[in-house]
């Protein structure tokens, strides 16, 4: 691209064509007379200045042709760029049965013309290079190594790209397959509610069955969003069981919920692991709060000593609320011994209150 370029057409002699009754087009449109130049009674030249990028993949056709517009030869031009280094090259390996990598094309991406992209690999102390074979084609810039695959065992990995104008190597990363292992999401999700509470909800799950026979340790982290929201929340305090409670939300409303996993020390791995996909989403609702169903029923006569009351239960609410975030199972405790009491308390009010007014 930007390059110019200068082609000739020569006819036989025994043609008895004068050079000057001869044209050229490009791609079917006629190029103007004043690219040409008369090098000869026999050969016309013209000259292409700042070449712009082939308009189609399949070239362009340059093209020269007599008087009569009959084509005498023609040639196939493809204009574009050499490739630059690829870059961005990652691997994952989904519960070590095989070996994924993508990278993108370096520059702006695009060279306008056919550009094989090759992942190549080998053992790093001895082994001999391999070419992956599984490229993917929903996913133009990545393949999957699927088989001979060696666990503590350091790789080394590059991709080389190539076209008709030159060619590029990535930079060459070295790993280790434990290192770099994502699972299938945690299966068997569910979410229900914790009783009568209304601002909670307990989220089970179960471990990626396909890791159930590596030795590792699992991290989840849960998220979670309104029925009418798209803003997810997301707890990053779940640890390595597999139940949580979420607690802060609002009654009687309809949640979304999913949970993934990072499966982290594979076989003594002291790397952080690949966090998975999310689970599909789980919905379960808050119970409805009594006190809006119901209505109030705070009585007049109960006056200062119940809103004092009120004010510092509600204090202590968030309080607890604060301490109470993520899956701490103490502060949790306390939080549900307090809720219970609360609603207990607010029954009995809405049994007596009636016959008073009565």
């Amino acid at each position: 691209m930007g390059s110019n370029l200068t082609v000739s057409c020569w006819v036989h002699p025994d043609l008895k064509i004068h050079a000057s009754s001869l044209f050229w087009t490009l791609n079917g449109q006629q190029l103007p007379s004043s690219m040409y130049k008369v090098l000869s009674p026999t050969n016309l030249s013209v000259t292409l200045a700042g070449l712009n990028a082939s308009r189609q993949t399949s070239g362009d056709n340059l093209v020269c042709h007599n008087h009569k517009g009959h084509i005498l030869a023609g040639s196939c031009l493809y204009v574009g760029m050499p490739p630059e280094k690829p870059v961005t090259l990652t691997c994952w390996s989904r519960n070590t049965k095989d070996l994924t990598c993508s990278w993108a094309p370096g520059g702006k991406g695009e060279t306008n013309i056919s550009t094989q992209y090759r992942l190549k690999y080998k053992l790093r102390w001895y082994g001999k290079e391999k070419e992956c074979e599984d490229y993917t084609h929903s996913q133009p810039y990545s393949c999957s190594i699927t088989r001979d695959l060696h666990l503590f065992t350091p790789y080394e990995i590059w991709v080389e790209a190539s076209n008709q104008l030159g060619q590029a190597t990535s930079d060459v990363i070295t790993l280790d397959i434990l290192d770099v292992v994502t699972t299938d999401p945690p299966s068997g999700v569910t979410v229900s509610r914790v009783g009568l509470l209304e601002d909670q909800l307990s989220v089970r799950w179960e471990a990626p069955p396909a890791l159930k026979d590596f030795l590792f340790q699992a991290k989840y982290q849960i998220r979670y969003r309104l029925e009418d929201s798209q803003d997810w929340k997301v707890m990053d305090d779940v640890g390595n069981q597999t139940s949580c409670r979420l607690a802060g939300l609002r009654p009687g409303t309809v949640y979304f919920v999913q949970v993934r996993c990072n499966p982290v020390g594979i076989y003594g791995s002291r790397k952080a692991g690949i966090w998975s996909q999310w689970s599909h989403p789980t919905a379960a609702s808050t119970p409805h709060s009594e006190r809006l169903m119901s209505g109030s029923c705070d009585s007049k006569s109960s006056g200062d000593s119940n809103s004092t009351l009120r004010r510092e239960l509600k204090q202590f609410f968030g309080w607890v609320r604060k301490h109470a975030y993520g899956c701490s199972s103490m502060s949790m405790k306390l939080y549900d011994q307090w809720r219970v009491l609360m609603q207990k308390s607010h029954k009995a009010r809405n049994q007596v209150l009636p016959g008073d007014k009565s």
